[in-house]
This record gives C-alpha cells, structure tokens and sequence, in this order.
C-alpha cells in the first residue's frame, strides 16, 4: 500500500494509466479489513480526501470519472469499518463529498460518481435513535393471566457490532429466510399440508357453535303468516324501488346517480325523518339516541341493532360526546357547519344552532343520494359503542361523511429520476448544514402539551379518531415535516399502516413529510403506488373522495436506529423512511392522509346495518350473530346470508337445509385495509338482486366473518390484535382468552365439520 500511495499522484495528464492501475490496484486491498485497519492507521484516508479534492476540482471536463470513482472506491471500503467511518467523519468526509457531489448531479454522465458518494455517505451518516423516548406503543391493554407482551425489536446490531454494511445486509436476508420459514400460509411440504391435526379442544365443546347455525332448525313460519299489511308495503315497494327499503341495486344500476339508498318511515316512501332531528355532532348520548331512533318509525330490528350495538352497554367512561374531528381555531367554515351546538353554547340567543342544523340537513340530504350504502346516523350510532383504548371522542370526517369512488381511474405514479439520492443527500444536508432546521415538536400522542404548533403558519395534527395512527410530528424546516407512526399495541414493532389529519395549510406551497419509521425492507411506494388523500372542502363541495396524491415519493434505509433503551433491551433494527410531496387543494382546509383507503370497524358494522335494512326479507335470508367478543370488549359479527325456501314444502326445506356451506373471512391484518373493501363489495353483491347473486344464495349458504381483527382496526394496528399477536400466525393453536376471534372461526369450522357439513 506504501508502494501504490507513492505511485498515486495529485492532479496530472501524465502517467493517467499507471495512476488509474495503482487506485484499482489499491481498492482491491482495502477491501480486506484489516488493510484498512492499516490505511486509517497510516493517515492514508485523509490523503485520498485530498487526492480526490484535486482531482474532482481539476477535471473540469470530466476527461478522468475512473480515477475520481476509483478513489471513491478505496474510501468505500475503508468505511465498510467502524474506526474508518469515525477517522471519515472526523476528517470532514462528510462535507466535502457531499459539497463535491453538488457539482455532478446535473450531468447524467456522472451517475457512477454520485452513487458512490450517495452510498458512502449513507453508511457514515452517524446512526441516531429514534426522537422518543420508548419505540413501545403509546397505547398497551392488559392481558389476561400472566402473559408477556412486550415483543422485542428483531434486526441486526447497530455499528458496534456490525463492521461492515455488506455484513448487515447478509444478516437482514439470513433473517429474511428465517422468517419465511416460519410462513406457515407459504408452506410448500405436501405432507404436511394433507396431515389433518387433531381436535383442539374437549370435542364437548363444539355443541356452543349449534347456536351459530340457526338457519338448520329455522321452521319458517313467516312464509304462512304474511299479513295484509306486508303485502301493501312490498306493493309500494315495487312502484317505488329508488326508495324502498327492500331495494337494493345490482352492480350495474349502481352507476345510476339517480340510485340511492334512503331510511324510510314505516309509512311513507319520502324524505328521511332522521335528517331533519340530526345535528352534528356536540350532542349527548341520550340526544344521539333520540336523533337514531327518529331514523326509522316502527319496530324493526335494525333500530334495536344500532341502540343495542350488539349488547353494547351503557358504559359511563363510554359515554362521551362525539364530534367529526378536531376544529382548527382559524377554520371559522368548519366550526360553524359541523360544531352549530359548540357555537350555540358560546351564545345561546345567537339563533346559530338552527341555522347550521339547516344547512347541516342540507348538506347531508345532498350526501345521501350520491353515497350507496352509507348512512352517517348509524354511523355515529355505531361509533358510540366502539371501544377502543384511547376511548377516541373524535370522529374522521371521511369515515363520518362517507365517500365516493374516484371520478376518474389514475394511473401509476411515474416516478422522477433520481428521486431517493436527492432525498438522502437532503438527510445528509440536515447534517452538516443545521443552519436552517426548526426541530420543534407539534404533535405527540405521549406528550400532548408539546401539541401546540407554535407558529401561525404551522400545520396542525391529529389522529385520535378511530384506526388513526400518527404518534409524533416534528417540523424539521418551514414546510417540511418528520412523522412517527405508533406501533401495534403491546408491541414495540409493526410500523407501517398511517392515517392522520392535518389542517392549517397554505395555498400551492408543495409540504414534504417524512415518515421516518417505517419497517419494511422496500415497498410498492418506489414503484409509483401513492398515499390516498381526502379534502374536507371537497367534500363539502359534492366531491367527498379518497384521492391518490403525492409527488417525488420514495421509500429508502435511513440513519435511525433502534437503540437498546427505547428498544427495551434489543437493538440494531433498521428503520425507513417514506417521504413524499403534497400540493394541497384548498387554503386552511382540513385534511387526511392515509396508507390506503380506510375501512373502520364502526364503517363495517354501520354498512352491515344498512344492508340488514335494505335487503329484499322475501328473497334473503340474513342473520347477524356475535361470534365472540374480542380481547378489547367489541362484537365480531358472524353472518349468514343464503336464499330464503320458495315454501314451507318438504321439499323447499329440504333443498335450503342441504346446501353446501361457504366459509369466508376477511381483515386479519389491521393496516390491509383493501381486504374490507372486497368484504364490502362482497356483500353488497350477494345480497343484491342481481340473477347471479340470487342463484349463488339458492346454491349455497354463506357464513361470513367480515373482520378477523376489529381491535387492531379500531387501534390503529398495522399488523397485530390487542394481544400483540399476528393473528394469522396462531391458527394451530389459538387461546381462548389471547385470540379469542380465531378460537371460535376455528371451533365453528371444526363444528361444521363435526356434523357433516365441511365447508365446501
């Protein structure tokens, strides 16, 4: 090495081969460690920074790019060590590669270079923890019995451990194969997959289910007894069936706007009562149950569904207030049209309440007829029996509101060139040029003093609604912002699925946010996918949709990592960020971001509600039981949706008690929101008066339990339940007290089975 250094020489147009053979020559040394253990040793990093200062500055015409990268490989390998790493930084390699790779990425010619540069800097960035104080989740339940439910960080060690990045990335896939072969659901041995395990459980045990199968000893009586009453209600049915509450479209005549779905009164085909007694949203429970029970006159049972929520009980800690979200004080738009009862308390003669009702009621008439199979009263029904560990009082304007699909199909994003260097050069600028960084905290879930904005032209977070999931905010520069997702509950791991709100922006001014704990090792975010963003204006223009949105969007490793005393003992696991650009539409709108479409809990059993009340009775038959309560103290419904028999004939009986069972389930994985939203158009259609439909009821008998995981839903999970567990991973041997919705799913199957009836 004395040798080649000898050899190597300052900017020269002499001897170039003999130089270019020597740095190559050289490289290929260092790659052993302990050469560089030697090189540092030596002082030689600090001469090559300088060798490669001349050169860079001196190769104007860029005549010489292989020596420049050939020099940049020798430093490569030398800070594949932690003692090179310091001497690099200690020896301002930091900013004099990240001033000198400024000059080259105008020209694409010098890709080579800046890749280089872009990955050395990376691997000397000086590894951070994460800005909290524990990485466990904000939020933790506690378990029955004496169970464990702190979930250590997994990942490799940080640099004390790790020499060399190659290393780390050889650790990160041998823990990749690890993983997958603990993939039961990617399981490959075919004798494994024919070996039927044993029961369970005590076989005297599945006679619980029986209760879960009441469409086999259903008599049907009703078919006999069909009043004169019922006759003239099912004939206004069919002269008016935009209106009926026995109608529901086929997937074809839902592109009709004319197509809605409206509550009606028992004796009148018109307007919604429930529209004209409902405020939103300050109101008492006892108001909110008066305002939906004005929904629908008469006694049917989906009003007792929504009062009773399934034996919900009046639960005095659950019985707060709900309002759509939290109100900007500048938002004055907002206050007005969605809070008239807060207005009207700050002055009772002020006339505001009726005035906003009005508008309120307006506004929600013009919302009905557009949204299918949405009602914002059971909604908000639905959402005051959800239990959830924060015990939310907020309600998300889009999940409150509803929305509709996107006017228009949009394509995959097509992503810029160069998109990730320039943010890790960005990273790498916060470094060594803090002049300009802000560092304030405008939102924590573990702090909420430090919450405020601090600035006028700040914008302001939240995300204590249901299936929200932002723990920290920090305001890096003007209009730049770094975020933090909380982890599963009982976990300190499983940051992925997002959805917050946000307010107080300005006008065509491009917001960057960088969500800087992220766990997956890439994702579909560098392949054009976007987040989805929703805009209350918008919405209350007539456009309530979820959009794709985002520019200059890319997912990359970054410095931070999980240290030993946020991490409860482990360390070593690498975190990502995700970051991305946002125009937003409006001034001083209020508005959300999220992963994916969201698809809550309370958005589930609301839509299960309407469907339960439009359905055709004489066609469909449909059945809604609890399943189980979940670890958390909500119900998961379990339903039954199959063809009502023509008859009270042997022979009709016969048919509907012999048809085959389908099995179907969905929502395991609380941030795999799109799941619901198959399970939601899944529904529809079978329930639906499409021929199809009707002939898949009269073949079989569907048993459906449409949410796998509603804690982790409601909780802002991403992959776990309540228990810290992914549930999709206990199916061999489930706990009746840890994963109580898999136990029955699975007791049901073994029941089915145990008397014949397998699913097909």
């Amino acid at each position: 090495m004395e040798l080649l250094f000898k050899v190597i020489t300052p900017y020269s147009k002499q001897h170039v081969r003999t130089v270019r053979a020597a740095i190559e020559a050289l490289a290929a040394l260092l790659k052993s460690k302990s050469n560089s253990r030697q090189a540092v040793n030596r002082g030689y990093l600090g001469g090559l920074l300088r060798l490669y200062q001349d050169w860079h500055h001196n190769d104007v015409s860029n005549s010489y790019i292989y020596i420049r990268r050939g020099l940049l490989l020798c430093l490569k390998h030398i800070t594949n060590i932690q003692l090179g790493r310091e001497t690099f930084r200690g020896s301002r390699g930091m900013e004099i590669l990240f001033t000198s790779v400024q000059d080259c990425l105008s020209c694409k010619n010098l890709d080579p270079l800046v890749t280089t540069v872009t990955q050395i800097l990376r691997k000397c960035y000086p590894k951070e923890p994460l800005p909290l104080v524990t990485v466990r989740s904000s939020y933790s339940f506690p378990l029955p019995g004496d169970v464990k439910t702190e979930h250590p960080c997994m990942g490799s060690e940080d640099d004390n451990e790790s020499d060399s990045e190659e290393d780390m990335e050889k650790d990160l896939n041998k823990d990749d194969v690890e993983s997958k072969e603990e993939d039961y659901d990617l399981e490959t041995d075919v004798n494994k997959l024919r070996s039927r395990p044993g029961l369970d459980r005590p076989e005297e045990e599945l006679g619980q289910y029986e209760a879960m199968c009441p469409e086999l000893s259903h008599n049907f009586q009703e078919l006999d007894s069909e009043s004169e009453e019922e006759k003239k209600s099912e004939d206004r049915a069919e002269n008016l069936p935009s209106t009926s509450s026995h109608f529901i479209p086929s997937g074809n005549s839902m592109k009709d706007p004319s197509c809605r779905w409206r509550t009606q009164s028992g004796t009148e085909a018109g307007s919604d009562p429930g529209e004209k007694d409902f405020k939103v949203p300050l109101q008492s429970s006892t108001e909110k149950e008066k305002c939906s029970r004005s929904l629908i006159s008469g006694k049917t049972e989906i009003v007792e569904a929504v009062h009773n929520a399934n034996s919900c009980e009046e639960d005095p800690a659950k019985s707060h207030t709900f309002s759509p979200c939290p109100l900007p004080k500048e938002a004055a738009w907002y206050k007005k049209i969605f809070n008239p009862e807060c207005e009207a308390s700050i002055d009772p003669n002020s006339g505001v309440r009726s005035e906003t009702s009005e508008i309120m009621t307006k506004l929600l008439e013009e919302h009905q007829g557009n949204i299918p199979f949405h009602s914002p009263h059971f909604y908000i029904a639905r959402a005051k029996c959800t239990k959830s560990i924060p015990a939310y009082r907020d309600l998300a304007f889009p999940d409150f509101w509803g929305h509709q699909p996107p006017p228009y199909g949009k394509p995959m994003l097509e992503r810029q060139y160069g998109v990730q260097r320039d943010k890790v050069l960005d990273d790498v600028r916060r470094l060594i040029q803090p002049g300009d960084l802000i560092g304030r905290t405008v939102f924590d879930l573990d702090e909420p003093s430090h919450s405020s904005p601090g600035a006028p032209d700040c914008l302001t977070f939240f995300s204590k609604f249901e299936s929200g999931n932002l723990r920290k905010a920090i305001r890096v520069r003007e209009f730049e912002y770094d975020l933090i997702m909380n982890a599963d509950v009982n976990t300190n791991q499983h940051h992925q699925w997002f959805y917050f709100e946000v307010h107080g922006m300005k006008l065509a001014v491009p917001y960057r946010f960088n969500i800087i704990n992220c766990e997956k090792l890439n994702s579909q975010f560098n392949y054009g996918m976007q987040l989805v963003l929703y805009s209350v204006k918008e919405a209350l223009q007539g456009r309530p949709c979820w959009l794709r949105a985002g520019h200059d969007i890319s997912y990359y490793k970054n410095h931070y990592r999980c240290s030993a005393a946020a991490g409860g003992g482990a360390r070593g696991k690498c975190y990502y960020t995700l970051t991305f650009s946002i125009k937003f539409p409006h001034e001083d709108d209020v508005c959300y971001l999220a992963y994916h479409y969201p698809y809550t809990y309370s958005a589930m059993m609301s839509h299960l509600d309407v469907l339960e009340q439009s359905r055709n009775p004489k066609k469909v038959y449909w059945r809604q039981q609890v399943l189980c309560q979940t670890l958390g103290g909500n119900p998961c419904p379990l339903l039954t949706i199959t063809a009502m028999p023509e008859s009270r004939k042997s022979d009709d009986l016969e048919q509907f008690y012999s048809r085959p069972y389908v099995f179907l389930m969905a929502r395991v994985h609380p941030g795999e929101s799109n799941a619901s939203w198959v399970m939601k158009g899944t529904l529809e259609f079978l329930v639906s008066s499409d021929p199809i439909a009707d002939l898949l009821r009269k073949c079989f008998i569907f048993k459906i339990v449409p949410m796998l995981n509603p804690d982790g839903v409601i909780n802002g999970n991403h992959r776990c339940s309540l228990s810290g567990d992914d549930l999709n991973r206990q199916w061999l041997t489930p706990s009746s007290q840890l994963h109580p919705t898999i136990y029955h799913t699975k007791g049901l199957l073994y029941y089915l089975r145990s008397i014949g009836r397998a699913p097909l």
